[in-house]
């Protein structure tokens, strides 16, 4: 179960309220050295309050926290700082643009009480070094944050928690923004922070990699602690009904749909978008899953930003229902029935301190007014629709869309856009950081709107979500299409190997996946 059987970490009943809600409902949790515990649970199941009470960042109402047979009380991150213990949030914490260092010992610093002076700096270089090396990061300490990649900058997130010589270690969701080779290079630190005796919480919605890692598996559902599996005894199946509290097959994806999609709805021809050499072209069908695979930087993301107006094409050619479409604007898009649920919901697809009703009506206000007043009352109608047809976990569309779960976040996100029936809605990354529960439900309203005749076009980088969701796959590689592959012919080697490969032509039938790919890029596979 663990390296030691030494007790690190004991929380004992531990209950928080906030207006209306029981966050947490007299949960108890144990951590041992050089364990890896995962944490999971639900959106919206206490994981995230555990942990900032844990951190320091909230404290409970009642209950207990013992580090190493112990009592503490945290009242404040710096006292979680001083007892060992490291929070790593899912939206990193650092600041882009101070350099590597002075990110690692920021409000740490050796020698303080006024500027660093050339001796202090030259220290905070050599113990960012050391530190450096530990995780496996071969960078200058002098390097601006800012310039380095999403992997780099989760492991000086860990030489940061290390340099306060952290013995417990908190990981939010640590692989949401990786790509396959970063998450891999940070389990092996992982495994070797485990091997030193550091006891390491890990939240993770992905359970493969939960089931790989994890000494022992702990479940939260509704503010209360469920129970706990070992990893040798646990299966995918046993955690999730621990999560949801009702038996889920299937992986979660709904059985593929006999829908067949109609004519080519959306076609793109030529297109050039901000930051790319060449033009792309492919078509969307009405009534079609289209997914878009491809690493990080592979132009996935700016193509859907043009597709919505946020960043106008250079040149190319697009058409909508047979008519012209070129987006100046997202006003132009939205006007036009093509919607776009962003890869970051919380900065671009919210607007967090206002309402579940408020940004239900948001992207619509026009369609509210009357007499230049916004009416309420169709705006509470729309919001309570809305929020029972996506099963919104809110206390009432009131509620602030800052207080909810991320998987009720990114509903209400898709629930204003479903307000105003779309042609085509534009999904990038749709279930990043969302439980199994909340992910098959997204999936089922997928396939119900694509048998209404929505088109999708779903950014993913999820592997078997792209293969299990998708009608076609459009592969990506350095901004320009590779392929566009039908369904019975997608295999996880296939996609790889055109998302990594910089080979412009591949013959039909050739490489594992047994794909055609076009060598002139567009058009139907």
């Amino acid at each position: 179960m663990s390296t030691s059987h030494t007790q690190l970490l004991r929380m004992r009943a531990i209950t928080k309220r906030f207006p209306g809600v029981v966050a947490l409902n007299d949960v108890s949790l144990e951590l041992h050295r050089g364990e890896v515990l995962a944490l999971m649970g639900e959106n919206g199941a206490g994981k995230s309050t555990l942990m900032k009470v844990l951190g320091g960042a909230l404290q409970p109402d009642s209950g207990q926290i013992l580090i190493e047979g112990q009592a503490v009380v945290l009242r404040n991150v710096r006292d979680a700082q001083q007892q060992g213990i490291g929070l790593i949030h899912q939206e990193l914490m650092l600041a882009p643009n101070l350099d590597i260092a002075a990110n690692i010992f920021l409000g740490n610093e050796p020698g303080s009480g006024g500027p660093l002076r050339r001796l202090q700096r030259n220290a905070l270089a050599a113990r960012a070094e050391a530190l450096l090396a530990r995780v496996g990061l071969d960078l200058d300490p002098g390097t601006k944050v800012g310039t380095l990649a999403a992997g780099q900058l989760q492991l000086i997130e860990i030489a940061k928690a290390l340099a306060l010589e952290a013995k417990i270690i908190i990981m939010d969701e640590p692989t949401s923004s990786l790509t396959s080779a970063e998450s891999e290079h940070l389990f092996s630190i992982i495994r070797q922070l485990e091997s030193q005796g550091i006891g390491i919480i890990y939240i993770s919605h992905r359970l493969d990699e939960v089931m790989m890692l994890a000494s022992r598996i702990s479940v939260l559902r509704d503010g209360r602690h469920v129970g706990d599996l070992a990893r040798e005894e646990a299966t995918q199946d046993q955690v999730v009904q621990l999560m949801v509290g009702r038996e889920m097959s299937g992986h979660y994806f709904p059985p593929p749909s006999q829908r067949t999609p109609g004519e080519a709805l959306l076609e793109v021809k030529d297109l050039v978008v901000v930051g790319a050499g060449l033009g792309v072209s492919f078509s969307a069908l009405r009534g079609e899953i289209l997914g878009f695979a491809g690493l990080v930087g592979a132009g996935r993301t700016e193509l859907m930003c043009t597709l919505f107006g946020v960043s106008p094409g250079i040149s190319g050619a697009m058409t909508l229902g047979g008519r012209p479409f070129a987006p100046k604007h997202p006003r132009d898009a939205i006007a036009r029935g093509v919607f776009l649920a962003p890869e970051d919901r919380k900065r671009h697809g919210l607007v967090l301190p206002m309402s579940v009703a408020e940004n239900t009506s948001l992207p619509g206000l026009r369609s509210y007014n009357r007499w230049g007043l916004l009416e309420r009352s169709t705006e509470r109608r729309v919001a309570e629709s809305q929020m029972g047809r996506m099963r919104i976990k809110a206390r009432g569309i009131h509620q602030r869309v800052v207080n909810l779960s991320g998987g009720n976040q990114q509903k209400v996100v898709l629930g204003k856009w479903l307000a105003l029936k779309p042609r085509v809605l534009i999904l990038d990354e749709p279930t990043r950081g969302i439980d199994v529960g909340a992910k098959a439900e997204i999936y089922r309203y997928m396939v119900t709107l694509a048998e209404s005749g929505v088109t999708i076009l779903m950014v993913s980088s999820d592997m078997e979500e792209i293969i299990r969701m998708s009608d076609r796959v459009v592969v990506m590689h350095e901004r320009a299409i590779r392929a566009v592959l039908p369904r019975e012919e997608v295999t996880v080697e296939g996609i790889a190997t055109l998302m990594t490969s910089s080979a412009r032509h591949r013959s039909p039938g050739s490489g594992s996946a047994g794909t055609q790919v076009l060598s002139e890029v567009g058009g139907h596979a």
